[in-house]
């Protein structure tokens, strides 16, 4: 019995040893409450799911991918606007990957694939095809379009009235004023001595459709008479615009990214024919038109540029973001057509530099 108790205490004692040591072992020995050590309790949780379009605050740095669809002088300058906002806005901690389809549409839908293998945090979709590819290819990353006309006809919305898209779409819309543009076409070339307008433009362009099909509509009640002559590629552009000369005064041309991109050939068959152009946009009109009322497409690159930067630093989402546009007009003026054409522009017009 003796012995079986001195066994017993010696093991209690070395239990009360052990336990001793385990409350020293990792403990606090300043005092304080002990901080628990379990890893789980010390790493972040991971958050939910971003909603759709969203990102992250805490990111130090992003990808941002470019799609241009073709490079012409309206898209360039669209582009740099749009990186030089984000670089002064973020330095450094942008990267830019940079595609452009050269005026194929069906390039863009590879380049944005690539985008999104690349695990870019925003896209910026430069002209209506570059929209429609990313359109197509993501629901969830942001995508913010630039020279966009029209979302609405872009997308094939049931709305024209560009506002808040929702979802992971916004941008913003190179759409001058139509109506203002028919007064401009007006002012240079009354109904009374100009009767007929050709409206030439790309079938392949949806906006492009829009546009001249608004425009008809104004210049129609200034008591022009109009008729539409639509190429489907650069291969029958000359043809059309022969015919739109046989048979117009004036020629107008919407912000139409293949005739944009084709300036210098149809410059080479109106001014020889002697029938001026009125252009949707200074790119177009630097080549072949003789006046427009435009916007500023680098300036239209910088607001979105502005917008990329609130969704990629959280402040805000791009489904709640309406789309934007450039509401500084300049009415423009070809001085080299004009002389060609024996046109002079009346006061307020600007020289295209």
């Amino acid at each position: 019995m003796k012995t079986l108790s001195k066994l017993t205490a010696l093991a209690m004692a070395a239990a009360m040893t052990l336990s001793l040591t385990a409350c020293t072992v990792g403990g606090n020995t300043g005092g304080n409450p002990q901080t628990s050590t379990n890893p789980s309790a010390s790493q972040p949780q991971e958050s939910s799911p971003a909603p759709s379009g969203s990102q992250s605050t805490e990111k130090d740095s992003y990808v941002v991918g470019i799609c241009q669809l073709a490079p012409h002088d309206a898209l360039d300058a669209a582009t740099q606007g749009f990186k030089d906002a984000i670089t002064a806005a973020l330095g450094d901690a942008v990267e830019f990957k940079e595609g452009n389809a050269g005026g194929e549409s069906n390039n863009c839908a590879t380049i944005i694939d690539g985008f999104l293998a690349d695990n870019v945090d925003l896209i910026l979709a430069n002209a209506t095809a570059s929209l429609q590819a990313a359109a197509s290819a993501t629901d969830t990353v942001p995508v913010l379009g630039t020279a966009v006309t029209n979302y609405g006809v872009a997308l094939d919305l049931d709305s024209t009235e560009d506002g808040v898209l929702g979802g992971n779409i916004s941008g913003t819309s190179d759409l001058a004023p139509l109506d203002q543009q028919a007064d401009l076409l007006e002012e240079l070339f009354p109904a009374s001595e100009y009767p007929n307008v050709g409206l030439v433009y790309c079938s392949a362009e949806p906006n492009s459709i829009f546009q001249v099909e608004t425009i008809q509509g104004y210049l129609e009640e200034k008591g022009y008479t109009c008729a539409q002559y639509a190429f489907t590629d650069v291969n029958d552009l000359s043809s059309v615009t022969q015919t739109a000369c046989d048979n117009s005064d004036v020629i107008y041309i919407p912000t139409d990214n293949t005739a944009a991109n084709n300036a210098e050939t149809i410059a080479n068959v109106v001014i020889p024919a002697g029938v001026p152009v009125i252009a949707g946009e200074s790119g177009i009109c630097s080549g072949c038109g003789v006046a427009t009322l435009s916007i500023d497409y680098y300036e239209l690159g910088q607001i979105t540029g502005e917008m990329a930067v609130k969704i990629l630093t959280g402040e805000e989402s791009v489904s709640e973001m309406a789309i934007s546009y450039d509401t500084t007009l300049t009415k423009m003026y070809n001085e080299v057509n004009c002389q060609a054409l024996g046109i002079t522009p009346p006061e307020g017009y600007e020289p295209i530099a």
